[in-house]
C-alpha cells in the first residue's frame, strides 16, 4: 500500500507539470470543447425543426428564421473552430514541454554514476516514443472525452424531450456497444507497456552496436548482429501491430454494436411514427442523429479511459526509474578545503562479504598531489568514485575537513571536488562551449584555464569556436583530455580527482597530459595511474600503493624504492 501511494505521488508531480502555467489554455480549450459539444446539439435540433416545417407539420419557426438561426450557428462554429485552432495545440505544446523538462531536470539530480549503472534506453524511450504515446493517447484525447461525455448528457436530454418511450428503448439497445467497449478496452494498457518496454529494449540495442561498431567489424560479425537488430525490430513492430489489432477489435465491436442499436432505434421510432404514436419524421431522423452522439461516447470513452491508464503506467515507469539512485539532501557548505580529505576506517563492497576496500586510513592534505598506483581490481577506482560521492552505504568516514561526506548536499560537494575520467565526453559543439560547459566565465578565466591545461597551442592553431564533432570526433585523445583539465581548473575546485585518464593515449600524449596535472598549483590532486614513469612519479608529494582494497604501501617514490617492497616489484616489472 506504502509502495502503491508513492507511486501516485510521484505521478502527480509528473501529471501536475502538464498544467503549470498552462491553465488558461487548458481552460481555452475545455471551452472550446464545451462550444462544440453544443453546437452540435443546436444542429440535431435544428435539422428536427427543418425537417418538421418542411413536412408540413407545424413547428416553432419559420424557414426563413430557422435559415438565419443557421446562419447564427455556423458563425459560432467558426469562432469556436478559430478559438480551439489557438488553444489546444498551445496547451498540448506546453504540456508535453514542461513534462520532459520536468524529466529531464529531475534526471539530473539522480547519483553521479547512476547512469553507468542503469540501462539509458528506458530514459531515452520515456522522452521519444513514451512521450509520444502520452501527447496523442491521454493529453489530446482529453478534449474529445469533454465534448464526447457531454454531447452523450446532452444528446439522452433531447431524446427525454423528444420521446421518454423511444429513449427507454434506446437506453436498452445501447448496453450492447456499452458490455462490447467495456470488455476489450481495458487490454490497451497492458498491450501499450508491452510497446514501450519493446522500444526500450530495441533503443538499448541500437545504442549498443553502434557503440561497439568497430568490434563488430573486426570480428566479422555484421551478420550475427544484424540478426540480433531483425530480431530486436520484429520483436518491437510485432507488440505494436497486436496494439493495433487491439484497437480495431474494440473499433469494430463498437461499430457493430453501434449499428445494431442505431437501426434498432431508427426502425422502432419510424412505427412509432407510421403509428401515429406522437413522433414526427424529424423526430426520427434526430433520434439517429443523436444515437451517434450516445453511442460515439460508448465507443470512445473505455478506450479513452484505457489510453489514460496506459498513459499512467508509462508515467510511473518513468517515474520510478527517475526517482532511483538519488543522492539525499545534505548541508551546504564552503567551497574551501582548509586541511584536506581525511579517510577513517573506509570499508566498502558492491556485494555481501566481497570487500573492494578494506579499512582504509588516509590523509590528503590540502594543496598536494597524490598518485594512487596497484594492480587491477585493487580498489583505486572505486576509491575515487565514493569521494565523488557515487554511493553513500560505505562503513567509516570519508571527512572534507570536518564535514562527514555523507552529510554534505551534493551542489556543495561538487564545489570542492570535480574529476577527469578516462573517457571524456564531449558534446557536439565548439571548444568553447565544451570547456565553459555552456556556462559564463570571463575571459581571463578561460585564458587561464587554457594556459594551464596545455591546451593553448591547439587554440592558436583552430581558435575558440573549432566544432569537436559529435563525442569530439574532430579531436585526439590528448585533446579531449585536455579539455576535460580545463573543465576542472575552470570551476577553480580545490580537489581534482584523475582516474586513469591517460590509459588510452600514447606515452608521449600521457606525458605531457598527467605533466599538465602535476604543475597545477593550490590544487589538491588525486590521480589514479597505471604508468609508472620515474619523472612523473617522482613529482608526487605521496604514492600510495592498493593491493587487494587495502593500501599496502604509502610513502615517496625515493622512499618506496628504497624499501623494495610491493611497489618496488610493480616498478620494475613495468620498466
Amino acid at each position: 500500500m506504502k509502495k502503491n501511494n508513492v507511486t501516485v505521488i510521484h505521478r502527480r508531480e509528473f501529471t501536475r507539470q502538464f498544467y503549470r502555467h498552462n491553465k488558461w489554455s487548458f481552460i481555452a480549450a475545455i471551452t472550446a470543447s464545451v462550444l462544440t459539444a453544443l453546437g452540435n446539439l443546436v444542429v440535431s435540433w435544428l435539422m428536427q425543426q427543418i425537417i418538421d416545417t418542411a413536412s408540413g407539420d407545424a413547428g416553432m419557426f419559420s424557414l426563413l428564421q430557422l435559415a438565419m438561426i443557421l446562419l447564427v450557428i455556423v458563425s459560432g462554429i467558426v469562432m469556436v473552430s478559430v478559438l480551439e485552432y489557438y488553444a489546444c495545440p498551445r496547451f498540448i505544446k506546453s504540456a508535453m514541454r514542461q513534462y520532459k523538462d520536468y524529466a529531464f531536470e529531475e534526471m539530473s539530480k539522480k547519483n553521479i554514476n547512476a547512469f553507468t549503472g542503469e540501462n539509458t534506453s528506458i530514459y531515452i524511450s520515456a522522452l521519444s516514443n513514451d512521450a509520444t504515446s502520452i501527447e496523442n493517447n491521454y493529453l489530446a484525447q482529453i478534449f474529445t472525452l469533454v465534448r464526447e461525455l457531454l454531447m452523450f448528457a446532452g444528446a439522452f436530454a433531447l431524446m427525454l424531450y423528444y420521446s421518454p418511450f423511444l429513449t427507454l428503448v434506446a437506453f436498452l439497445l445501447s448496453f450492447f456497444p456499452v458490455i462490447a467497449s467495456v470488455l476489450t478496452g481495458n487490454r490497451l494498457a497492458m498491450q501499450e507497456k508491452e510497446v514501450s518496454d519493446r522500444n526500450e529494449s530495441f533503443i538499448g540495442m541500437i545504442k549498443d552496436m553502434l557503440s561497439g561498431f568497430s568490434v563488430i567489424k573486426s570480428f566479422k560479425a555484421e551478420r550475427e548482429v544484424f540478426r540480433l537488430f531483425a530480431k530486436g525490430n520484429s520483436a518491437a513492430e510485432e507488440a505494436k501491430c497486436r496494439r493495433r489489432r487491439t484497437e480495431t477489435v474494440i473499433q469494430t465491436i463498437g461499430l457493430v454494436a453501434g449499428i445494431i442499436a442505431q437501426f434498432g432505434v431508427f426502425l422502432f421510432g419510424a412505427y412509432l411514427a407510421l403509428a401515429g404514436r406522437g413522433v414526427t419524421a424529424g423526430v426520427v431522423i434526430v433520434f439517429v442523429q443523436l444515437m451517434n452522439y450516445v453511442l460515439t461516447p460508448i465507443a470512445d470513452v473505455p478506450r479513452i479511459l484505457a489510453n489514460k491508464k496506459a498513459a499512467y503506467a508509462l508515467i510511473d515507469k518513468l517515474s520510478a526509474a527517475v526517482h532511483s539512485n538519488i543522492r539525499k539532501s545534505g548541508k551546504e557548505i564552503e567551497p574551501v578545503l582548509t586541511r584536506g580529505i581525511e579517510l577513517k576506517s573506509l570499508s566498502f563492497s558492491y556485494e555481501k562479504d566481497v570487500p573492494v576496500l578494506q579499512g582504509i586510513d588516509i590523509c590528503f592534505e590540502a594543496g598536494k598531489s597524490y598518485a594512487i598506483v596497484g594492480g587491477s581490481g585493487s580498489g583505486k577506482s572505486t576509491l575515487l568514485n565514493l569521494l565523488m560521492g557515487s554511493r553513500e552505504d560505505y562503513e567509516g568516514e570519508i571527512l572534507l575537513d570536518s564535514s562527514e561526506l555523507r552529510e554534505i548536499a551534493s551542489a556543495s560537494l561538487y564545489d570542492i571536488v570535480s574529476i577527469v575520467q578516462q573517457n571524456v565526453f564531449v558534446f557536439n559543439s565548439t571548444v568553447k562551449d565544451n570547456i565553459t560547459m555552456f556556462r559564463d566565465f570571463t575571459e581571463e578565466e578561460l585564458c587561464n584555464a587554457v594556459n594551464m591545461s596545455g591546451l593553448a597551442p591547439f587554440i592558436a592553431e583552430r581558435g575558440n569556436d573549432y566544432a569537436c564533432g559529435e563525442n569530439g570526433s574532430g579531436l585526439s585523445g590528448g585533446e579531449r583530455q585536455r579539455i576535460s583539465i580545463a573543465r576542472c581548473l575552470l570551476r577553480g575546485t580545490p580537489v581534482m580527482l584523475v582516474d586513469e585518464a591517460t590509459a588510452a593515449l600514447d606515452a608521449k600524449t600521457a606525458y605531457a597530459v598527467s605533466n599538465s596535472i602535476l604543475d597545477i598549483s593550490g590544487m589538491t590532486r588525486i590521480v589514479v595511474t597505471h604508468r609508472l614513469e620515474e619523472a612523473l612519479l617522482r613529482k608526487y608529494d605521496k604514492i600510495l600503493v592498493f593491493k587487494n582494497g587495502r593500501v599496502e604501501e604509502r610513502g615517496s617514490f625515493a622512499e618506496l624504492m628504497e624499501k623494495k617492497e610491493f611497489f618496488y616489484s610493480l616498478f620494475t616489472v613495468s620498466q
